[in-house]
């Protein structure tokens, strides 16, 4: 047997580059957009790679497990890195950055999480991006689950290396991935002896043979499914607008962080700020005696629909993350994860609220 999917015409150069002009409109970026035929972390380790190594000294901003891995990264490139670690239930500011500046002038290079989906914590890029432009430092920004749920605007933000992936707030496919790339970010990679050359991680070979070519020829056969998903993805993005797409998503977060205040029965909501709260995820306390796993257990036994988990390692115990992103970032996904958490802490003998918790949901939707 056959399937019409198999039996597509080759992806074209020139539809290939197409996609990646979407990108970038979708970004409102000037700089060179890149499609990266793997999943985010693929261009994640090679931006930094291609601009990281001996003699750097990187300000590496942890406000999650992402920003752990980036300081991992450039130690391994040989980099000097200069964490700036703040709890997981906040975010860092732009006066803290600053601090590290003042602290270590030598600093020329700023990696950054912007939303951090295993935390449910936002950054303020905007207010960041003026204190990194003024120190001079390279920019380099995960934007990965952050792009459709807020604004992702490299342009006006100073972002000199910015990643994004389709799959979360986006609703798009895991397997392909984009970074836009400024003339500041292209030159310290020329100027990088260690930047991955000849390497899938390699940016400056689709630099030299993609983009300066003209992208008339692609480096490989493209991941042609995962790009014919992007597309529509960025098709379906532009028809409801990307301002519409937005506002589900912050939405959708108001609509939890009330509904679990209301919910009662020791629930919090993680992030303590709702200043400091993701769009694209919130995150939940569980009630003390209790285990977040096994209540996301309960909750998927009862719906196996709703977007629930748990945190990841040793927040398992503590954390729920309720994933209202892409296609789950509307009013009946919250209320499907309210009623499943509500009757999970029932079951496990904790007194809630579910009717209010629904009522505030309703009324903080906006």
């Amino acid at each position: 047997m056959t399937n019409l999917l198999l039996d597509l015409p080759p992806l074209s150069a020139a539809r290939f580059a197409s996609v990646e002009d979407r990108v970038a409109r979708l970004l409102g970026t000037g700089q060179d957009v890149l499609i990266t035929q793997g999943e985010a972390l693929l261009p994640l380790e090679g931006a930094i790679r291609a601009t990281a190594g001996p003699g750097t000294t990187a300000l590496n901003v942890i406000t999650g497990p992402y920003g752990q891995t980036f300081g991992d990264w450039l130690r391994d490139c040989g980099a000097t890195v200069v964490d700036l670690a703040v709890p997981f239930h906040t975010a860092v500011t732009a006066a803290q950055v600053r601090d590290a500046f003042a602290e270590h002038p030598e600093i020329d290079f700023v990696s950054l999480v912007h939303a951090e989906a295993a935390t449910g914590n936002t950054n303020p890029v905007a207010a960041i991006g003026e204190v990194v432009r003024e120190h001079g430092a390279l920019f380099y920004l995960d934007a990965v689950a952050s792009v459709g749920a807020e604004p992702v605007l490299p342009d006006a933000w100073g972002v000199d290396l910015c990643v994004i992936g389709a799959q979360k707030a986006m609703g798009g496919p895991a397997g392909v991935s984009a970074v836009s790339v400024s003339e500041r970010a292209w030159a310290r990679m020329a100027a990088n002896p260690n930047a991955p050359r000849r390497s899938y991680l390699s940016l400056l070979d689709w630099k030299e043979r993609w983009i300066d070519g003209g992208r008339k020829t692609l480096l490989h056969a493209p991941a042609q499914l995962e790009m014919l998903a992007l597309e529509a993805c960025v098709e379906r993005i532009e028809a409801e607008g990307l301002e519409t797409v937005m506002r589900r998503h912050a939405s959708a977060a108001a609509a939890t962080r009330a509904g679990a205040v209301a919910l009662g029965g020791g629930v919090t909501p993680y992030v303590r700020d709702a200043a400091d709260a993701a769009p694209v995820a919130t995150t939940l306390r569980v009630p003390a005696g209790t285990t977040a796993s096994e209540l996301v257990a309960r909750a998927l036994a009862a719906d196996p629909g709703v977007p629930l988990a748990a945190g990841g390692g040793e927040l398992a115990r503590e954390m729920i993350r309720v994933n209202h992103y892409g296609a789950e970032a509307t009013r009946g996904a919250v209320r499907g994860c309210l009623t499943a958490l509500g009757a999970a802490l029932a079951d496990a003998g904790v007194a809630v609220d579910l009717a209010g918790a629904l009522a505030a949901a309703e009324r903080a939707w906006g």
